[in-house]
């Protein structure tokens, strides 16, 4: 999606937005259209891929949903941005400090949860440009919490029954993998999340264990 045929004037900071959701981006457009801020949409796109391959790419500031429905992880991403020249702001609804804490250290400048006003990410935006880090309350309390590095007491079978899960087999497989029942397995995967919850890690979805398995190493990127 091409939000403009134009080019960015000189002065403008010239923005990307990446979610997978079309009803953010065209929100976050007009947001931004509405207001004179300097900042200037170029690029409107819900995929990693379509942002690399669109005409206007790179630009100044990239504005990078956290949870891509991809299994690229948010490391790479960032690293990815910064090697092409643009800045990186991550925002998500619900996120991990893990996954926080991972794109910072990639170099990202700024955190806003959708949860947010827009005219936080205006002020993340303008920082990241002038090559600032953004330090708002929710990037802070993200940064403060424990990391994946933390051990959070998993048994053997229940790190076993997470990984196989994480790697796209289904309740009935990883049983039949660990030769135990389908409850067993259900058993092992819900107190192997409720430990990580516990350290401030959610892998509420599959989607989330599987990035965190990636992260982790237990798995590689496809």
């Amino acid at each position: 999606m091409t939000v403009t045929t134009k080019r960015a004037r000189p002065s403008a900071i010239r923005v990307a937005i990446v979610d997978d959701h079309r009803l953010v981006i065209d929100g976050l457009v007009a947001h931004l259209a509405a207001r004179r801020h300097g900042i200037e949409v170029v690029i409107g796109e819900p995929t990693w891929v379509g942002l690399l391959s669109h005409s206007e790419f790179p630009v100044d500031v990239a504005v990078l949903d956290l949870n891509l429905d991809d299994s690229i992880a948010i490391d790479t991403k960032v690293r990815a941005l910064n090697a092409a020249g643009t800045r990186t702001i991550v925002m998500s609804r619900h996120a991990d400090p893990s996954s926080v804490q991972g794109a910072f250290k990639a170099g990202a400048l700024a955190f806003v949860p959708k949860t947010e006003p827009a005219d936080e990410l205006v002020k993340a935006i303008q920082a990241a440009a002038a090559g600032k880090r953004y330090e708002n309350g929710p990037l802070l309390r993200a940064l403060s919490e424990p990391t994946a590095s933390e051990n959070p007491g998993l048994g053997k079978q229940e790190r076993r029954a997470l990984v196989l899960y994480a790697s796209g087999r289904s309740i009935r497989e990883v049983a039949r993998d660990m030769g135990t029942t389908e409850e067993t397995v259900k058993s092992y995967i819900k107190r192997g999340r409720r430990k990580y919850r516990e350290i401030g890690i959610d892998l509420g979805t599959k989607i989330l264990l599987r990035r965190h398995g990636i992260r982790e190493g237990w798995l590689t990127p496809e």
